[in-house]
Order: C-alpha cells, then structure tokens, then sequence
C-alpha cells in the first residue's frame, strides 16, 4: 500500500525558506520526496537550506512585499502542487504607540505578499488539479496579548482569506488549511528577552516549545494525500498553552 503520507512526484513551493518554520519545511519536504521551490528574501541563507535538503531543488529569491518581485516568482516556478506560505514577522508594538508605517509594514508581509502571491500563481494557472496550499497563521489569531494586536490581526486575517479561498477552489479539487502555532524554538521569539521566555516556558504544560520540524510535519500532512478530506481547516498546535 502506498504511503498516503509521502510527497513522491509532488512539487511544493516553501516560503520564508531561509530560516525558521520555513527551513525546516523546505528540508522535511524534501525527505518525504518532494522537489521544493525554496524562497526567501535572503539567497545565501537559502543556499545553507538547501544544502541541507535531499535531492534536487530550486531557489529563487524574492520579497514578497514587492509586487515586482512577486511576479518574477511566478514566472520561474512551474506548475505545483503545494505551497506552504511561512514566510512573516512578528514586531511588536503596544496600541498608543503603532503608526501608519508599523501596520503597512505588519500587513505587507504576514497578509498582502501571501495574498498577492496566491493571486499571481492562480492568474498565471501554476496551480495544479488537487494541490494543498498551507498558510502559516498563530495561536494569536484567536488569543490575545498585550503588544500583539498588529501581529494577531494580520493572522486572522490570513486565517479567514484562507477559508475564502478555500471555498472558491473548490472546483479545482484544491485545499487550504492554516496551522496556528504558539511558541516556535525560532528567532522570531527572541524579541522577547531571555528572561521573559525562560518564564514562559516554565510555565507551558509540556515543559517546552514547539521544534520547528514538529510544524514542518504538520505542513507535510496537509501537503499529502492523507488530508484529501480536509479543506478550510485550523490546525492548533501549542502543547496546551491555549487552554489555560
């Protein structure tokens, strides 16, 4: 019987592919046999990625808050069939003090580049019958913290685009699921100090945060054939913070 969770034949492209979450997504793809796009705004980051990956594979650079940029992607990739958006940034700011830079800034990368990217890619007919496309939303989305609002609401809107699109490619037979993450083992979460963090994950129910390849593996299943049946889905995975 063929493995239902193996990505033999498919082709994938991996945002935010040069650090983090998207790193290591880009490397469990290519273990479970998939050809990989990789892109980030940082090539020799991405080099180091691929070094790391099993077979042949593809890097293209592009910052994805350029409309110009986006398009250049989109016309070197060819026909895929899973795309798992990453790519983002988490600067935090209390409410008193965002400004009109801060939340284009947010909105640019975390909701727009994603957005416009999956436009570009369905106008140019690069997505294939039955593809699984995977956005990278967070637990912040539905569950507040001071400082965060810019952040959690570029999630949320992630999260309620993806089901949009869900239900208008339908007809395409092609799926789209967020996973929300709580803390990731990433330097995104650096921002908040040594202390702050040792306090925070002292006090999770595992004991620990998330390892990037535990998101990658959840990226993988959505990608495969084993989540045929799953489409406009949220994926929790935050060993139970969320539930205090």
């Amino acid at each position: 019987m063929p493995n239902p969770f193996s990505l033999e034949g498919k082709t994938v492209l991996v945002t935010g592919a040069s650090s983090g979450i998207g790193k290591a997504t880009a490397i469990e793809c290519s273990k479970a046999g998939a050809t990989v796009y990789l892109t980030a705004r940082n090539k020799e980051k991405l080099e180091q990625t691929l070094a790391e990956m099993n077979g042949s594979h593809k890097v293209i650079t592009a910052d994805l808050t350029s409309v110009d940029e986006i398009q250049n992607l989109v016309d070197k990739v060819d026909c895929i069939d899973g795309i798992a958006l990453i790519a983002g940034i988490n600067d935090k700011k209390i409410i008193k003090r965002i400004d009109n830079g801060f939340i284009d800034k947010m909105f640019s990368t975390n909701f727009k580049g994603p957005a416009l990217l999956l436009q570009s890619l369905l106008k140019a007919k690069k997505i294939n019958k039955f593809a699984s496309i995977v956005f990278m939303s967070s637990v912040s989305a539905f569950y507040p913290s001071v400082s965060n609002a810019m952040y959690a609401a570029s999630k949320a809107a992630v999260d309620q685009f993806a089901k949009v699109l869900a239900l208008e490619l339908l007809p395409l037979k092609a799926r789209v699921n967020c996973i929300q993450p709580a803390f990731v083992e990433t330097d995104m979460i650096k921002k908040y100090g040594d202390h702050t963090l040792d306090e925070i994950r002292s006090n999770y129910p595992f004991g620990r945060f998330a390892r990037p390849d535990e998101i990658a593996y959840a990226v993988i299943y959505y990608m495969s054939d084993a989540s045929q049946m799953i489409t406009g889905s949220s994926l929790v995975i935050d060993g139970g913070y969320t539930l205090r």
